[in-house]
C-alpha cells in the first residue's frame, strides 16, 4: 500500500511516495516556481496553473521512479500554503492570481473589517482570531475594492490546496483546519461566521464552499487523471489540509501537548490542544488542526527569507554559513536583526523593515552580521513562544521541521533561546510527509491517525539537544521585543 503526499509552497511543489507498511519514503521529486514580478511592495502572488503544472510533472516522476509498484498506490493527500486566496468564477476557472500568505497590501481592508464588527476584541470573540494581512478574508475585500470587474465573476473562494484537490476530483470543499486559516471561520463552532462574512459582502457566505471534518476524503481521483496516469480509479484523495496542518501530521503532533517548530520561509511554532486556546491579543492564531482537534499557532514571516539572504549576500554555502556563525559569539556582540523583510505577521507589522541595530567596529563583520540574522529569526519566534507559554501550554520538547532545522548551529540556537529541548525528526519532509499519512488514513481501516504517524514520523535517535547555561539570551529577547515596538509603533517613520 502506497499513499502520495503532496506539498504546495511558496517556492516549490513536492511530491513522496510513502510505502504504508515499512513506513519509509520511497520515492520524490520537486519543482520551483516564482511568483508574479513586476507588483508593487506588499503585493505577492502566484499563478494556480503553476502549482498544477508542478503537481503534474512531479507525480509522473515519482510515479516513473515507482515502476510497477505504482498499482499500490491508494491515496492521495494535498498540503497547501495557507491563506493563499484563489478566487474562482462560476465555471471554477482561476479568475486571477492568488494573493498569497505572505501578501501585506491588505492592512487598510484589516482595519475596514474591524471598524464594522467592532473592534479586534468583537472579532476575536466572534470567531477566535483577530483579522490580518495575511488571512484570505481581507484579500476578498481587497478583491472586491480593487478590482471590481474580477469580484463580479467571484462565485467560488479557493485556498491553495483546495484548487489541487478540485483539479484531482472535480469538487471544492474546506477542510476544518486550513478554513480556520481564513479568518471567516467561528473556530470553536467550526462553522462559516456570517457576521465576518457580511462585514465584506453580503453574498460572500454564499461563495465560501461547504466546510467539514478533516478525516473524510473529498473524493476518488478522476478516470481522466487515473487512466493518464496509470493508476486505478479507486484511488482516494484525502481531505487535504494547510502546510503547518500538514506538518503536525508529520510530525506526530497530534497528541495534545506535543509543539513543533517549523523553520522554512517563515516560521511556525504549533501545539496539538484538546480544547480551542483563544489569545485576547490575537497574536497566537486559534486554529483547527487536520486531525479534528484544535491547533494554536505562532506565525512569524521571516526565517530562511532572511538567513538566506545573507547567506547569498555573502556567497557562502550552506557548510560555510554554519561554521562563520558558530566563529562569532552569541549575542553577535550587541547586533541586534530585526528581520521583517517581507512585513511581520507576530508582532503584527505588515509596513515593518529589516533593521540591524547595534553597529560597531568589532560586530560590523560578515560573521556577527550572519549570526545576529540567525538570532533575530530564532528570537522573532521566541517571542511567540513566551505568549503561547502564557496561555498555558509548557512543552517538554519541541520538535523542529523545516529546512532550518538540518543546521546543526541553528539547532542548539533553538534550543538555547527557547529554553526547551529540541528533536528533529527521521525525516525532514514534515509537511508532505503528513499528507501523506493522512491520505493512508483514509484508504485504511485498521491503523488510525496517530498509529500511522508513529509508524511514519518517528523521531530521529540521538537528535534531543538541551538548551546550553553558557548565555542567557532572556535580555536579548527583551531588547529584540522593545525595539520593535520603538521603531515601529513609536516611531512610525521606521516603516517601510
Amino acid at each position: 500500500m502506497i499513499t502520495l503526499g503532496i506539498d504546495c509552497g511558496t517556492q516549490s511543489l513536492k511530491t513522496i511516495a510513502l510505502d504504508g507498511e515499512s513506513g519509509k519514503i520511497i520515492a520524490s521529486a520537486s519543482k520551483s516556481y516564482g511568483l508574479v514580478e513586476g507588483l508593487p511592495a506588499g503585493h505577492l502572488e502566484q499563478d494556480p496553473a503553476d502549482w498544477w503544472d508542478a503537481l503534474e510533472e512531479t507525480v509522473q516522476s515519482v510515479l516513473a521512479d515507482l515502476g510497477s509498484r505504482k498499482a499500490q498506490v491508494v491515496g492521495i493527500g494535498v498540503s497547501g500554503q495557507q491563506h493563499g486566496f484563489v478566487p474562482l468564477d462560476a465555471n471554477h476557472e482561476v479568475i486571477r492570481p492568488a494573493k498569497l500568505w505572505c501578501d501585506t497590501s491588505t492592512s487598510a481592508q484589516c482595519d475596514e473589517i474591524r471598524a464594522k464588527l467592532g473592534g479586534r476584541d468583537k472579532i476575536i470573540a466572534l470567531a477566535g482570531n483577530d483579522i490580518l494581512p495575511g488571512f484570505t478574508a481581507p484579500k476578498i475585500l481587497w478583491l472586491k475594492q480593487n478590482e471590481p470587474a474580477n469580484f463580479a465573476r467571484l462565485a467560488h473562494v479557493a485556498l491553495p490546496h483546495d484548487f489541487l484537490n478540485l483539479r484531482l476530483t472535480g469538487a471544492l470543499r474546506m477542510e476544518f483546519g486550513d478554513a480556520s486559516g481564513t479568518a471567516l471561520l467561528d473556530v470553536p463552532a467550526r462553522q462559516w461566521s456570517h457576521e465576518i462574512c457580511d462585514a465584506i459582502d453580503e453574498n460572500l457566505i454564499s461563495k465560501l464552499p461547504p466546510v467539514g471534518s478533516s478525516t473524510e476524503p473529498i473524493g476518488k481521483l478522476l478516470p481522466a487523471l487515473a487512466t493518464a496516469w496509470g493508476l486505478s480509479p479507486s484511488v482516494l484523495i484525502s481531505a487535504g489540509g494547510g502546510d503547518n496542518m500538514m506538518a503536525a501530521i508529520g510530525t506526530g503532533n497530534i497528541r495534545p501537548g506535543t509543539v513543533t517548530a517549523s523553520l522554512g520561509t517563515s516560521g511556525t511554532i504549533f501545539a496539538c490542544a484538546s480544547r480551542p486556546v483563544i489569545d485576547p491579543e490575537g497574536e497566537i492564531a486559534a486554529f483547527c488542526d487536520s486531525a479534528d482537534h484544535w491547533m494554536p499557532l505562532l506565525c512569524t514571516m521571516n526565517v530562511t527569507v532572511a538567513t538566506e539572504a545573507f547567506r547569498k549576500l555573502f556567497a557562502w554555502d550552506h557548510d560555510q554559513m554554519d561554521k562563520e556563525i558558530s566563529s562569532a559569539p552569541k549575542g553577535a556582540g550587541g547586533l541586534v536583526f530585526l528581520p521583517y523583510l517581507q512585513g511581520e505577521r507576530t508582532p503584527n507589522l505588515p509596513d515593518g523593515c529589516g533593521v540591524l541595530y547595534g553597529m560597531n567596529g568589532t560586530n560590523l563583520a560578515p560573521a556577527y552580521i550572519a549570526r545576529a540574522a540567525m538570532e533575530g529569526v530564532t528570537l522573532g519566534m521566541a517571542y511567540g513562544l513566551r505568549r503561547m507559554e502564557g496561555l498555558g501550554l509548557h512543552p517538554s520538547e519541541i520538535r523542529l521541521t523545516g529546512g532550518g532545522s538540518k543546521s546543526s548551529v541553528w539547532r542548539q540556537m533553538l534550543a538555547d533561546v527557547f529554553g526547551h529541548p529540541v528533536v528533529t525528526m527521521q525525516s525532514a519532509e514534515g509537511a508532505a510527509l503528513g499528507a501523506a499519512i493522512q491520505a493512508l488514513a483514509a484508504a485504511t481501516s485498521d491503523r488510525s491517525l496517530v498509529e500511522l504517524s508513529d509508524l511514519c514520523a518517528p523521531i530521529a535517535e540521538g537528535s534531543r539537544l538541551e538548551p546550553s547555561q553558557a548565555f542567557d539570551y532572556s535580555g536579548l529577547l527583551e531588547t529584540h521585543s522593545r525595539l520593535a515596538r520603538q521603531i515601529f509603533c513609536e516611531f512610525p517613520a521606521g516603516k517601510k
